[in-house]
């Protein structure tokens, strides 16, 4: 049973740091692109970042160039989303994706598995 656990969301004030995490289970995870995405109610799902399955090329939306980092540890079954200087406007929810393959991208229907999702909220 394919499987995607996000954690690591909460509140923090603006300026501040935040790790995610997204634990996977039931595929092997060196096959697939693991990518990020977060959305605001009433709002659309947005892309923010992903990863090949090459541990290579990444993909950042331009909003959080420079200020997301991912990572993964196909060992550990995870990927990390290290958000730096976080702003109010990255308040969502932050919800991790998988689709098969090699090639990186943040459209929405290429995703095949998706989590739950974890809140983030920036605010003073």
């Amino acid at each position: 049973q394919v499987q995607l656990v996000e954690s690591g969301g909460g509140l923090v004030q603006p300026g501040e740091s935040l790790r995610l995490s997204c634990a996977t289970s039931g595929f092997i995870l060196d096959y697939y692109v693991i990518g990020w995405f977060r959305q605001v109610p009433g709002k659309e799902r947005e892309g923010v970042s992903c990863i090949s399955n090459s541990d290579g090329p990444a993909y950042y939306a331009d909003s959080v160039k420079g200020r997301f980092t991912i990572s993964r540890d196909n060992a550990k079954n995870t990927v990390y989303l290290q958000m730096n200087s976080l702003k109010p406007q990255d308040t969502a929810i932050y919800f991790c994706a998988a689709k098969a393959g090699w090639d990186i991208s943040p459209e929405i229907d290429e995703y095949d598995y998706w989590g739950q999702g974890t809140q983030v909220t920036v605010s003073s």
